[in-house]
């Protein structure tokens, strides 16, 4: 089993970043490298068991099953139900935490694949989705400091 772990702490209370990043449906309103995404079947988006699914091209590049979603501790877990890697039983946790100096974004994920995919795996969710994301929340809170 290998993972990942992103973080980055914010200049803003917890509540008003999970009030930006909190909805399953809405990473493409916060993240710049994400296109939007379709949910499933009609399902509620905020509903555990919505599955999500982002399109590139007119092509499905992944689809994120809901797994777990509490607004209290500000916490949601997916897992990833199709991708282009080569990886299975992937796993990803998106949480805001209180921190001395505003909120901490701990973006998580665990897989399994051959240890050649390791690379593939942190450029493409390592960087591009988990550290991009992040810098663009560090971006939203400087032009938007009050409480959202």
């Amino acid at each position: 089993m290998h993972s990942l772990i992103r973080t980055t702490v914010l200049p803003a209370d917890p509540d008003s970043v999970w009030r930006v990043i909190g909805r399953f449906n809405g990473l493409a309103d916060w993240h710049p490298q994400v296109p939007p995404s379709i949910i499933e079947d009609g399902a509620d988006p905020e509903t555990p068991g919505a599955v999500r699914t982002f399109t590139i091209d007119g092509e499905v590049a992944a689809r994120e099953r809901l797994l777990a979603k509490d607004d209290t501790l500000r916490v949601y877990r997916y897992s990833l139900l199709y991708s282009v890697l080569p990886i299975t039983d992937y796993e990803a946790t998106l949480a805001v935490l209180s921190h001395d100096e505003g909120a901490e974004v701990r973006w998580t994920a665990t897989y399994r694949g051959a240890d050649e995919t390791v690379p593939q795996v942190e450029e493409v969710f390592g960087e591009a989705v988990f550290a991009t994301g992040l810098a663009a929340l560090h971006v939203h809170f400087a032009a938007h400091p009050a409480v959202e």
